[in-house]
């Protein structure tokens, strides 16, 4: 009979646990590309998030294992100053969208294991505030691209 309860109780916690969906159920990416910059310079990675669920929520960052560290940054200008900040966290709001731009958010990719190059496809791992994560191509671009290249500009 204890055998029988355990299984009961166990399968009631799977089930339980099945109905809260994570940051990365609601999230879909588009438009990920990367801006490759020339020798061992970092390259920058810009994607939109379109978060179809009931809450909002946040990334928190990226990995990979083509780069040896990726770091969520934000750019800014005042005046004629432009500088970098790393920021821990972007909202994504519900029913909304957040975007990884030139001159505003993006992932700042460091040290790259082997050279990465226009065409290529790399992928990162979104991480979300939440703990999921969203495994998503990035395809390489060169460095004096402006976007993903993919027609999809006013979307």
């Amino acid at each position: 009979m204890k055998s029988s309860t355990l299984s009961f109780l166990l399968a009631g916690l799977l089930l339980t646990g099945g109905v809260h969906a994570s940051a990365a159920d609601h999230v879909h990416a588009s438009h990920a590309w990367i801006r490759v910059l020339p020798g061992d310079l970092p390259a920058g990675a810009y994607v939109t998030l379109q978060n179809d669920g009931d809450q909002p929520v946040a990334l928190s960052g990226a990995s990979s294992t083509v780069y040896a560290d990726v770091m969520l940054h934000q750019s800014s200008t005042a005046g004629d100053m432009s500088r970098m900040t790393m920021v821990d966290a972007l909202p994504v709001p519900a029913h909304g969208k957040a975007v990884l731009a030139p001159a505003g958010y993006h992932l700042m990719l460091m040290q790259a294991n082997a050279p990465v190059k226009p065409g290529d496809t790399v992928r990162l791992t979104l991480s979300f505030t939440d703990g999921s994560t969203l495994a998503t191509d990035f395809i390489a671009r060169p460095a004096n691209a402006m976007d993903a290249g993919d027609d999809h500009r006013g979307h």
